[in-house]
């Protein structure tokens, strides 16, 4: 399967890049260092650019069965529990957009890209296969796996994460930076929560230096829960999953009050990430390199602050898929169309991305005018119509 083109890493991005190609007609290869398939994590939430994209692809019915759909976002004070501001989700962002904004637990992203992939019959997954010695010329792009086995492809695609081996050894532009803030998630059954607790919306709070988003999955039968704050990273930045102590997590948030606190209180087993990025991309060179692209988090990594790391990704698989069916014979001129088209909108959510967690830690007195806009103008605030009308290639 050497004329296959390849894609190194079969997370979210990479499945979606994969299942995308596969719909055009190309063999594809997915090559994974895990010798396991899965998703760990916790929640990802879906605008209507996502939705569509996963609509496009056919699998709006599996996203249906595995999502929940809530019918707003809530803006609240986490001191004062205080109402900010509210958007109309549910409906409202079908008759605006097309498609509703959905909510789900990554795994069950995951599963059902994989699912589809599976299906598509052009797309061969290899586990336990780390790639190595990354290198091209005119003719296509030849590695190494972790194996010893020397391979060739017209067009290598790195969708392997934030710690992208392929970024590393291609690019060699150094490693992603530590932003300070730790993330702490957790997942709960809506049923082991007392009545007032549950919820079916999903709920942002803003605290000082701190801030908190709940919102249901798994047809509201879940409760996602991520609370992010600064703090001291562990001292290994490339395990993304480390147990959390809850008792150091109740201390970060000791300025939080009533029903907020009675929530973080309740749950026991949180999971930690300590948050890394780069800056906002700033060429086509980003994301392209001859016949080597880069897609998702390995070009762009982006902190949580407006739900959009998966969303990209998937606009990413789009437009790869697109470019490449457009020019089939020059996978090169492909590549560099794919770029140019994809990095200042990537660009521009990451930089929002580190703009809204500027805004969401305020402290007074600045917090004090945040929250006075958000009252007068709410939903015009919280609405990003630019990122959520993209309609793709």
């Amino acid at each position: 399967m050497d004329e296959a083109m390849v894609i190194v890493g079969a997370g979210i991005g990479g499945l979606a890049s994969a299942l995308a190609c596969a719909r055009q007609g190309r063999a594809v290869q997915v090559l994974e260092q895990s010798p396991v398939l899965g998703e760990i994590g916790a929640g990802i939430q879906l605008g209507p650019n996502a939705v569509r994209l996963l609509d496009g692809w056919g699998l709006g019915p599996a996203l249906k069965a595995v999502a929940a759909y809530p019918t707003r976002l809530e803006v609240r004070h986490a001191r004062s529990a205080t109402l900010l501001g509210t958007l109309p989700l549910g409906q409202a962002m079908v008759q605006r957009y097309g498609v509703a904004y959905a909510t789900v637990a990554r795994a069950d992203l995951h599963g059902l890209l994989l699912a589809a992939v599976r299906q598509s019959g052009t797309v061969d997954i290899q586990l336990a296969s780390a790639v190595e010695d990354v290198v091209q010329d005119a003719h296509g792009v030849r590695f190494s796996t972790v194996d010893g086995t020397r391979r060739q492809t017209p067009l290598l695609v790195g969708a392997d994460g934030l710690w992208s081996r392929v970024r590393a050894q291609v690019w060699q532009d150094g490693a992603p930076r530590a932003t300070g803030h730790l993330a702490f998630r957790a997942l709960v059954r809506q049923s082991d929560l007392p009545q007032g607790l549950r919820s079916q919306v999903v709920t942002a709070w803003l605290g000082p230096a701190f801030h908190v988003v709940q919102y249901p999955v798994r047809g509201g039968e879940w409760l996602n829960l991520v609370v992010i704050a600064k703090g001291t990273a562990p001292a290994d930045l490339q395990s993304w999953d480390h147990a959390a102590n809850a008792a150091e997590l109740r201390a970060l948030l000791a300025n939080a009050g009533g029903p907020l606190l009675d929530l973080i209180h309740t749950v026991d087993n949180w999971r930690l990430w300590a948050l890394c990025d780069r800056v906002p991309m700033r060429s086509a060179a980003e994301h392209v390199q001859g016949r080597i692209a880069l897609l998702g988090d390995a070009a762009h990594p982006m902190r949580p602050y407006l739900a959009q790391g998966a969303g990209m990704a998937m606009e990413d698989a789009h437009q790869l898929a697109a470019s490449l069916a457009a020019q089939p014979q020059d996978s090169g001129a492909a590549l560099q169309h794919y770029a140019q088209t994809r990095w200042q909108r990537n660009a521009r959510v990451q930089a929002r991305a580190q703009r809204n967690g500027d805004i969401f830690h305020m402290k007074a007195p600045m917090s004090l005018a945040r929250d006075v806009s958000l009252r007068l103008l709410g939903a015009r605030l919280l609405d990003v119509p630019w990122l959520y009308g993209y309609a793709g290639a």
